[in-house]
C-alpha cells in the first residue's frame, strides 16, 4: 500500500492555516502583512490549479464508469467535448477571485494530484478495471474535498490580511505613499 501524500499545498498551505498565523500577522510591520497577503494570495493560485487538474481527472474517470454503467457505445475519446464542457457541471461554488499570478510549480501540483491514485495509469483508462476506476474515483473525491475545505481556509486568511491592511489605512497606521513606493518596487 502507497503512503498516502501530503496534503494539498503541504507545509506551506499548513503555515497560513496554523492558527497563530494570523495572531502574529496582525502584529506585523505593513509591509511584512502585505507580503504575507501576496504569499496567501499565490498559495490561493497553487490551491486552485491543483483543484482544476484534480477534478478534470475526477471527472473523466466518473463519466467512464457512467459510460460502462449505461453500455454507452460511444469512446471516451468521444465523449471529453462533453466531459469538459461546463455545461455538465452545476454551478461554480468559488469566490471569483480575480488571479494575478499563476501557480508557482505546476509540475508539483500534478505530479500530486498523479500520487493520489498510485497504480492506475488514466492515460490507459479503458483498460482499468471498474473496480481500479471506482477506487481512483474515491480517491480523487476525497482528495478534492479536502483541497476545497484548505483553499477555503486559505480564502478566509487572505480576507482576514486584507482586512487587516484596510483596517491600518483606515485608522491611520499605514501611509498610502509608502504603500505605492513599495509596490513600484514589486
Amino acid at each position: 500500500m502507497s503512503p498516502k501524500p501530503a496534503p494539498a499545498g503541504g507545509a506551506a498551505v499548513d503555515a497560513l492555516l496554523d492558527p497563530t498565523f494570523l495572531e502574529n500577522a496582525t502584529r506585523a510591520p505593513m509591509t511584512e502583512v502585505r507580503q504575507l497577503r501576496r504569499q496567501a494570495e499565490q498559495e490561493e493560485v497553487n490551491l486552485s490549479y491543483t483543484r482544476r487538474l484534480l477534478q478534470g481527472r475526477l471527472d473523466i474517470v466518473r463519466r467512464e464508469l457512467q459510460r460502462r454503467a449505461e453500455h454507452d457505445g460511444r469512446s471516451l475519446v468521444d465523449l471529453l467535448p462533453e466531459i469538459l464542457s461546463e455545461k455538465g457541471r452545476g454551478p461554480a461554488h468559488g469566490l471569483g477571485r480575480h488571479q494575478t499570478v499563476g501557480p508557482s510549480a505546476p509540475e508539483d501540483y500534478e505530479s500530486w494530484v498523479n500520487s493520489l491514485t498510485p497504480g492506475v495509469d488514466l492515460s490507459a483508462i479503458a483498460d482499468l478495471s471498474d473496480a481500479k476506476l471506482e477506487k481512483a474515483a474515491r480517491a480523487l473525491g476525497e482528495a478534492e474535498s479536502g483541497l476545497s475545505e484548505r483553499r477555503r481556509g486559505v480564502q478566509q486568511v487572505m480576507d482576514a490580511l486584507a482586512a487587516e491592511l484596510g483596517r491600518r489605512y483606515r485608522d491611520g497606521e499605514a501611509d498610502v505613499a509608502a504603500l505605492l513606493a513599495d509596490e513600484g518596487r514589486h
